[in-house]
């Protein structure tokens, strides 16, 4: 009896001593990275959106091995286009010691996102966060607002409004602006006229209007004021429902007008533009579908192809991916979750996006530099949009080093 004891407790030893050896493995925790962006409202298309190609990023990473042995988790919080709410969420996963927040839509929220981050960080060294921005492009953000913490993937205002101008023909000589009324589009405001003056001074600026954030449902008053003003173009920021039913009202009413843009190709907009709009839509990108096989990148083409097998809409986020790759090698680099530490790794890293094209993450500000597009809605692409039959065809590229401009931040960095 005595002797059975001794050997079911042996046993018992050397069950104990097995589940410890596989529990690190079996139990490695994983990445949290809080994602904050409008999940309902106005803007919920927008950020869904997102949510499913970052998901999609984020399951091929991981596959890869994802960064230190550990895979990435992400944690979805709705902010309602609110910068409260997404403060709200901030307030949770620095509750919840995760090491990476991001956010994409709204460069209000944005701005918000900065300043709360700089002050928990200052106060908490032991539990700092970084900011991980994949589309609040307000200019000022990598300038004067610029952070240690913040980390901004997409190109700001300044350099989108370069190329959008650059992308102007000579034959277009009137313009009219019409942006959302808050800290992006009044940046794309400033910017787009700043550019026009010193590229294009022969271009005149018959309108300049603003906009109430989500607010507009019905756009056809805006194009009759267009249309009075003798504009051959209508250059705009907006993005989402904002974006939509302007160019569908545009549309819509036969006006004689082609429209520059900074997010038609996202989702929604080949649906709300129509075969009526060919050759009429230009947007400048971060990608589009077409991209890959028009310069024979196979596994790129293969990469977006997956996310179309899952999705009824465009895959429009590489940008989603070339952070992710960024951060797994900034995590890499460092060895571990130490905000300070992973934030110094990727300050400088440079790396080919997955078409095969320069990024490099500038330590002066935190901008990204990398190469962008010009895209036109048009019939005759291999990849249309949105079921329409038409699709975004490469009218420009732009590469990295043609897309830098001078900075004003001031980086203030941690001491240890």
């Amino acid at each position: 009896m005595r002797f059975g004891r001794m050997i079911l407790t042996a046993m018992a030893a050397g069950f104990v001593a097995l589940a410890a050896l596989a529990t690190p493995a079996l139990a490695q925790p994983t990445i949290k990275i809080a994602y904050t962006d409008p999940l309902s409202g106005p803007f919920a298309q927008v950020g869904d959106a997102n949510l499913k190609q970052m998901q999609y990023v984020i399951d091929f990473i991981n596959a890869k091995g994802g960064a230190i042995g550990r895979k990435f988790e992400l944690v979805p919080f709705d902010n309602k286009s609110q910068p409260s709410d997404a403060l709200i969420a901030l307030k949770t996963a620095t509750d919840q010691n995760m090491p990476f927040i991001m956010q994409c839509s709204g460069s209000n929220i944005a701005a918000a996102l900065i300043e709360a981050i700089n002050k928990h960080n200052d106060r908490n060294p032991d539990n700092r966060i970084i900011y991980l921005n994949c589309g609040a492009v307000a200019t000022e953000l990598t300038n004067d607002q610029c952070s240690f913490w913040h980390f901004r993937f997409d190109l700001n205002v300044a350099q989108k409004a370069e190329v959008m101008v650059k992308a102007l023909p000579k034959t277009t000589t009137k313009v009219y602006l019409l942006n959302q009324d808050y800290l992006f589009g009044q940046s794309v405001q400033r910017d787009v006229k700043a550019f026009l003056a010193k590229n294009r001074p022969d271009v005149q600026v018959v309108g300049d209007e603003l906009i109430p954030l989500g607010k507009i449902q019905d756009f056809s008053p805006y194009i009759t004021k267009i249309k009075a003003s003798g504009a051959q173009a209508l250059l705009t920021g907006n993005w989402g429902a904002d974006m939509n039913l302007l160019i569908k009202a545009g549309i819509d009413s036969g006006i004689d007008l082609n429209y520059y843009t900074f997010y038609a190709h996202l989702v929604g907009g080949a649906t709300a533009i129509g075969p009526a709009g060919e050759g009429r839509v230009f947007s400048v990108m971060s990608f589009g579908e077409n991209i890959a096989p028009e310069i024979g990148n196979k596994e790129a083409e293969a990469f977006t192809n997956g996310f179309r097998a899952k999705h009824n809409f465009d895959f429009a986020a590489a940008v989603f991916r070339t952070i992710f790759e960024h951060v797994a090698a900034g995590i890499n680099k460092a060895g571990s979750l130490d905000a300070a530490k992973v934030a110094t790794a990727m300050e400088g890293h440079a790396m080919k996006d997955f078409l095969g094209y320069d990024t490099l993450m500038r330590a002066d500000d935190h901008q990204i530099m990398t190469a962008y597009y010009v895209g036109v809605f048009k019939k005759g692409v291999k990849y249309d949009a949105e079921k329409t039959g038409l699709g975004w065809a490469t009218a420009a590229t732009v590469l990295s080093t043609d897309v830098v401009q001078p900075t004003s931040c001031k980086m203030r960095r941690p001491r240890t």
